[in-house]
């Protein structure tokens, strides 16, 4: 007797494509981790780069005039870089009738960043020709303590708002920090940009 051979259908069976697709959605999640992870990277690198600028610009201007860029400091001071006025003595732009930076020294360079309503992100950022602030790339301020008593010792230095612990640092004049993505800081942040 004769036996007719069984003729399978090409194709994929459902097992087999359920298999697949679940193979491949393991796979896209995976590369979307990792290009989360490097896009982070790369913005902590901006950010540190920027703050680097700042504290090299603070530190050229006291080299060059003797003083720190911010008037009528008798302690260590925090600002952040809203203060416009600090921004416009590093950038060599001021508008007073008294500036610091008398010769217009450009000591601060560091790119152009987005406008993102009233702040910005990612670097300097004009309404018009007027410099409105200076953002790191998540959309908040760079904080900058000057030392205004002029004895190489900050003292105070609070990188950020829930649980940050004060600092001293000795043997500097100016420190520079982000508190990152998180907008905030805590004892032990991984996402905070400092340049100590």
């Amino acid at each position: 007797m004769k036996t007719q051979p069984s003729h399978r259908k090409s194709g994929f069976t459902l097992v087999e494509l359920l298999v697949v697709i679940a193979i491949i959605a393991v796979l896209a999640g995976a590369g979307f981790a990792a290009g989360n992870s490097a896009i982070q990277k790369a913005r902590k690198t901006t950010a540190l780069a920027s703050a680097i600028a700042i504290e090299s610009a603070v530190n050229n201007f006291y080299t060059e005039y003797g003083t720190m860029p911010k008037d009528n400091m008798t302690n260590d001071t925090k600002v952040d870089t809203k203060d416009t006025a600090l921004l416009n003595v590093l950038l060599g732009s001021e508008t007073s009738s008294s500036p610091m930076n008398t010769r217009a020294v450009k000591f601060l360079s560091v790119k152009e960043g987005k406008r993102v309503g009233t702040a910005g992100t990612g670097g300097l950022i004009y309404n018009n020709s007027t410099v409105t602030g200076l953002y790191d790339p998540w959309g908040g301020p760079y904080f900058v303590m000057l030392d205004g008593n002029y004895d190489e010792v900050l003292t105070g230095v609070t990188t950020g708002q829930t649980g940050a612990v004060a600092k001293t640092l000795n043997g500097r004049r100016v420190a520079v920090w982000s508190e990152g993505a998180d907008a905030k800081t805590k004892k032990s942040a991984a996402d905070d940009v400092t340049t100590w």
